[in-house]
């Protein structure tokens, strides 16, 4: 059991929802002996403070001296300018680590603007919420969430173990990664889908009559595109920074665009169905359970009725008997009549117990399939 924090000066650079966060996570598992916010606005540091994201906040770089912890929390735009900016204030043997979604151009950065002895390790944590601000952060936040950390071959050891045993302590899952394998990885499951959501709403739009096509946009329409609703800054700073990997995932995506809409304009459904089957085939094989970096989840479909408490009944039923329900989400629900509820928990025999226990109390529910 640790009896001493790893670090005794630690700052948190940028303090909105995933700095905020971290700087809570950070103090209620007493990490560090002290956690500063540094910034740009007096209004978003004292909201810090108010938080309690930080111990005290600064306006200058150069609180950063003595700190042997430094995480830069900035838009991933901005991260470069702001280790430059800071780099002559900094601590021989301090650890400086980012949360930026794109990791090659800044590494890269870092070797050329940090001062010599400063270890920097590229970090990002695949976490995030629909909240913006550090109003929105919260010490939870990184609970089970991946964490994406890139050292180099010239890392120090001390230093990498130290960065895990801060990612384990916010409670989140290390992940070690190449910062090229990163970066092609997320330009293909996060920024491509992103890019193609965004581009499905603007063509929607382009249509004449589209106001009308949008009332008929139903859940699948609804699911692919809800991702179209994040921070737009954000996101061009993403495609900006990671612009080499994009691109190849847009290649690749548009090389089987071209085969649907061939297959589509000579009316050849043979190929139609192949793609399509080939689709259902390759997504029903996608690590869901015991593989790949995903949790464990084993979940259950519940249908209740429209009536007040009916949660807090189906949870004080699965937690008196031990059960913990580890994800929830709300399907469909009409209003008046009721609707459906997935139930996810981290074991099949959990799975198994609270299909069980709901049932006989006359809450329909079944086991979804592996």
């Amino acid at each position: 059991m640790r009896t001493e924090p790893l670090f005794g000066k630690a700052a948190v650079v940028g303090v909105g929802l995933i700095g905020g966060s971290l700087g809570m996570a950070i103090r209620s598992r007493s990490l560090a002996g002290e956690v500063i916010g540094i910034g740009r606005s007096p209004e978003a540091l004292q909201a810090a403070l108010d938080h309690g994201a930080v111990d005290r906040v600064s306006l200058s770089y150069g609180d950063l001296s003595g700190c042997d912890l430094v995480i830069v929390a900035v838009p991933v735009g901005s991260t470069a300018g702001v280790l430059r900016q800071m780099s002559p204030h900094l601590t021989p043997g301090v650890l400086v680590t980012d949360v930026g979604s794109t990791k090659v151009r800044i590494v890269e950065e870092s070797r050329s603007v940090l001062p010599q002895g400063a270890v920097f390790i590229g970090g990002h944590p695949m976490a995030g919420s629909e909240k913006e601000g550090v109003a929105g952060a919260d010490p939870y936040l990184f609970e089970n969430a991946f964490y994406v950390i890139t050292p180099g071959p010239e890392t120090p050891e001390d230093s990498l173990r130290k960065l895990i045993g801060m990612v384990e302590g916010i409670g989140a899952k290390p992940v070690l990664m190449d910062p090229v394998d990163h970066d092609l990885s997320v330009a293909a499951v996060s920024h491509l889908p992103h890019l193609v959501a965004a581009t499905l709403v603007n063509c929607l739009f382009d249509f004449p009559g589209s106001g009308k096509m949008s009332l008929l946009a139903a859940g699948g329409f609804r699911d692919t595109t809800r991702i179209a609703a994040g921070n737009p800054g954000m996101w061009r700073d993403i495609f900006m920074t990671n612009r080499e990997f994009i691109l190849k995932a847009l290649s690749a995506f548009s090389k089987r665009l071209d085969e649907f809409r061939e297959a589509v304009e000579s009316g050849d459904d043979l190929k139609i169905y192949h793609l399509l089957d080939r689709a259902r085939t390759l997504k029903a094989g996608m690590p869901a359970r015991t593989r790949g970096y995903l949790p464990a989840l084993w979940e259950i479909v519940v249908t209740v009725p429209d009536r007040p408490g009916i949660i807090g009944l189906m949870a004080g039923i699965l937690g008196n008997a031990g059960i913990n329900i580890s994800d929830i989400e709300i399907l469909r629900v009409r209003e008046g009549e009721g609707g459906t509820i997935r139930l996810a928990f981290a074991t099949g025999e959990e799975q198994d117990r609270a299909a069980a226990l709901l049932n006989e109390s006359g809450i329909p529910a079944r086991k979804r399939g592996n």
